[in-house]
């Protein structure tokens, strides 16, 4: 191998390695408290190290939040070859909440953990986050022009539709589905069956 290569592959290795120790500091003690400090003493190595790969603890955070939302609209769009704009609404918004449901510490750092937010906004494009958006909105707006959904303002009608899944998938992340008092999976159905009678009052 190349020395070129060999430098690339360790330099990625060890923002792999950032990362990953940045991600579990930040579920288990939070945004405020993990510190650059606090990841280089878990990878053991010293925080100048870091600072080699990362500019702040902020850009670390972006780093994350972005494969996060990455994953996310991956999985949102396996439903491109649905050529009914609401069944492929229904679709989104079910890989939504199983998204959450099966990846309930990254949807924290994605959705829930307080953090901020100026990295996401001082970048030229939210490129994930607003691809995965955009995928909802384009959606949204095949529904509206085909008369699947009814009308109503796209903009206000995604945030509903948004706002709907994500509360779902926030109470169960958050175990405050406890108060159902229902074995897990049952639960789980439970959260489905609520999309789906909200998409049954959103049609036509």
């Amino acid at each position: 191998m190349a020395i070129k290569e060999r430098k690339e592959r360790e330099k990625q290795e060890m923002r792999n390695l950032v990362i990953e120790s940045a991600t579990q500091l930040f579920l288990k003690q939070g945004y405020d408290k993990t510190s650059i400090r606090s990841i280089a003493d878990d990878i053991e190595y010293s925080p100048a190290t870091i600072y080699l790969y990362f500019k702040d603890k902020d850009e670390i955070f972006y780093v994350i939040h972005e494969n996060a939302f990455d994953i996310l609209d991956k999985h949102l769009r396996q439903h491109d070859g649905i050529a009914d704009p609401f069944e492929r609404l229904r679709a989104i918004g079910r890989t939504y909440i199983k998204f959450g449901l099966e990846n309930p510490d990254y949807y924290d750092l994605m959705f829930i953990m307080r953090a901020p937010m100026e990295q996401i906004k001082n970048e030229e494009k939210w490129k994930a986050g607003e691809c995965a958006f955009g995928y909802l909105l384009t959606t949204l707006s095949e529904c509206l022009e085909q008369k699947r959904i009814r009308p109503a303002d796209l903009h206000v009608t995604a945030i509903m539709v948004w706002s709907f899944v994500h509360g779902l998938v926030s109470l169960y992340v958050r175990e405050r589905m406890c108060i159902l008092m229902l074995p897990d999976d049952t639960t789980r159905e439970v959260l489905y069956s609520s999309f789906d009678l909200f998409m049954a009052n959103l049609k036509m």
